[in-house]
């Protein structure tokens, strides 16, 4: 049986937000998850508000043009890479006066220019009678919490075990290190599975500090809006599926995954900014070739990111697509997911092409 601490009662539910950043940087970190969540710490310093990173494209057109052409090709061969807002309409629908949906390719981070959403989402958003969120769970901490708690195999080692155990002692000093950055005694977190710990070091500063602050993520802030303005709002996942998908993966991915990212050190701002660059662009098609490319530099091995492509983006687009759908024949839906969910043969777009929807890109 354990017993939670309050400190780490305060982690656990802190982390339903981090968990939406790995799952855009898994590549990078070799294990991202997606939970429509992401965490923050509240120790983290006020004063680092501002990011720092640099766009690792634009210094790849001086240092290393062929390698960043390559990386171009790659994300144009990707089917739907480009656009975060598309329009569904049911064809079979037709002269029956429903209005369309839409669905948003969000960023689960609380950068204000991402928070502004592109054009058009305002206006879509605005009109909709029914807004559609990975998990409704994240407008309510204690409900979320108290999932995590019911569950604590998922996050948590069940037995003697602690991450001591796993990490070689170098290792375990550079995730000390990490921890301290951040504000975390080792000794706090030592239950805690390796993706959960991961979750605290995967994220700069800068995003740390804005949440202490109480920022919100745009999905987080959607779900709020449409509770607040009386409209419906659904989830496609509850935590609890999202928390096991995560926690169904090897532990030896989780764990590479871990030490990957504390090797990272300040890339990991390089990688944040040029992600978010990318997103406000909407080359959501880029986002996985630009990681990959980062990741190589510190492990050429690929294997396992198979494995997480299937659990983690391919069979929770198909949940999505599928819990979706009835909701979208409505029409007047606003659907909000993660942008990595969006492009791909398998990705939500052509998903609900298959089902029967008119899916267009919103200029």
């Amino acid at each position: 049986m354990i017993t939670f601490t309050r400190p780490v009662r305060d982690l656990a539910a802190k982390a339903t937000d981090c968990l939406l950043w790995l799952t855009a940087s898994f590549h990078i970190l070799m294990a991202a998850s997606l939970l429509a969540a992401l965490l923050y710490v509240s120790e983290a310093r006020a004063d680092e508000t501002d990011c720092v990173g640099s766009n690792i494209l634009t210094g790849l057109e001086n240092s290393d043009p062929a390698r960043l052409a390559a990386l171009r090709a790659e994300a144009a061969a990707i089917p739907n890479g480009k656009g975060l807002l598309w329009r569904i309409e049911d064809p079979a629908a037709q002269g029956q006066g429903r209005a369309p949906s839409f669905l948003l390719g969000t960023m689960h981070v609380s950068d204000p220019r991402v928070l502004a959403m592109p054009g058009g989402a305002a206006q879509a958003f605005a009109k909709a009678r029914t807004v559609i969120v990975e998990s409704d769970e994240i407008i309510d901490q204690n409900r979320a919490t108290a999932a995590i708690m019911m569950r604590p195999d998922l996050t948590m080692f069940t037995g003697d075990k602690t991450i001591n155990d796993f990490l070689k002692p170098e290792d375990l000093a550079l995730l000390e290190g990490g921890l301290k950055a951040r504000g975390i005694p080792l000794p706090l977190v030592t239950r805690m599975k390796p993706w959960m710990i991961a979750s605290f070091v995967a994220l700069p500063a800068c995003e740390f500090s804005r949440k202490a602050a109480g920022a919100s993520f745009l999905d987080k802030k959607l779900a709020e809006d449409a509770v607040r303005e009386g409209k419906t709002l659904k989830g496609l996942e509850t935590l609890v599926e999202q928390l096991a998908a995560m926690d169904s993966l090897p532990v030896e991915l989780h764990l590479k995954a871990l030490i990957e990212t504390l090797a990272l050190g300040k890339t990991i701002d390089d990688v944040f900014t040029t992600t978010t660059d990318l997103y406000l662009s909407g080359e959501t098609g880029t986002i996985m070739p630009m990681m990959k490319l980062v990741s190589a530099g510190l492990s050429p091995n690929d294997a396992g990111y198979a494995e997480f492509e299937q659990r983690i983006v391919v069979d929770r687009n198909r949940i999505m697509a599928d819990r979706a759908g009835p909701i979208l024949r409505d029409g007047g839906a606003f659907m909000a997911v993660g942008a990595l969910h969006l492009p791909g043969k398998e990705g939500l777009v052509e998903l609900l092409r298959q089902e029967g929807f008119k899916v267009t890109r919103e200029e």
